[in-house]
């Protein structure tokens, strides 16, 4: 589905990405982990084409995309739902999910709507709240929300359980899990809780200052004890 190769990015001078190659297969939950600064969310931010690759090549479903803007990466089917969540604060939850589904059809809007509604009952009773105002787990579930109301083949999700409450960390994976399973939507993860995320992942890759250093199924990674030594002690 998706097939990144040789990927280098740049920020001024600075090498964030150094030869990457990643691949992803439809119906696949894959994982990227690693530590803060290795390059993750660069990678997620450059299949989106901002910043742009400086090299190499990023071919989703045999397109090119790694010079296409942003808009039209969108509307092939790639979604993300970024790092800090990034919502629509001063907006409502319906406002914030109607900008998610700017770039389908009208007629698709009611069923997709209740579709997120379904992944996240707490979003329907929400529905006319300002956004703001939610809570973190609420606002991580209204950007995944968002992000599926473009119909998304490919989701793209940075870092989701970031600073929330462990039971709400496994909520999220848990429909993570459902929406690869039951919306048949491919999912690249990218994650610092490294053992939810291997858990849950088919394939992961290891990302050590802005190269892949290692990967595996995620079971294979989980046992590893480079990994388990590097982002597992103390984790579970």
């Amino acid at each position: 589905m998706l097939a990144i190769s040789g990927v280098h990015t740049h920020y001024g001078n600075i090498e964030a990405l150094s030869g990457v190659d990643v691949e992803i297969r439809s119906g696949e939950i894959v994982t990227l982990i690693g530590a803060n600064g290795a390059g993750k969310s660069t990678l997620l931010m450059t299949i989106c084409g901002n910043p742009r690759a400086s090299r190499g090549r990023i071919i989703f479903e045999g397109q090119d995309i790694t010079r296409l803007p942003t808009h039209q990466i969108v509307g092939l089917g790639i979604a993300q739902a970024p790092e800090g969540r990034r919502i629509f604060a001063r907006m409502s939850v319906m406002e914030n999910l109607q900008m998610g589904a700017t770039t389908t059809k009208p007629e698709y809007f009611d069923h997709d709507l209740d579709r997120v509604f379904a992944l996240f009952p707490i979003l329907k009773e929400r529905r006319g709240q300002r956004a703001g105002t939610l809570s973190g787990g609420e606002q991580q579930m209204l950007s995944i929300a968002r992000a599926l109301m473009s119909r998304p083949r490919l989701l793209l999700l940075d870092e989701p359980s970031l600073g929330l409450a462990p039971l709400v960390v496994k909520q999220i994976f848990r429909v993570v899990k459902e929406i690869n399973e039951r919306e048949r939507v491919t999912v690249f993860l990218v994650e610092q809780n490294a053992f939810h995320a291997l858990r849950l992942a088919h394939r992961a890759y290891v990302m050590v200052t802005g190269r892949i250093s290692m990967s595996g199924t995620g079971r294979e990674l989980l046992s590893n004890p480079e990994v388990r030594l590097a982002y597992l002690e103390g984790g579970g």
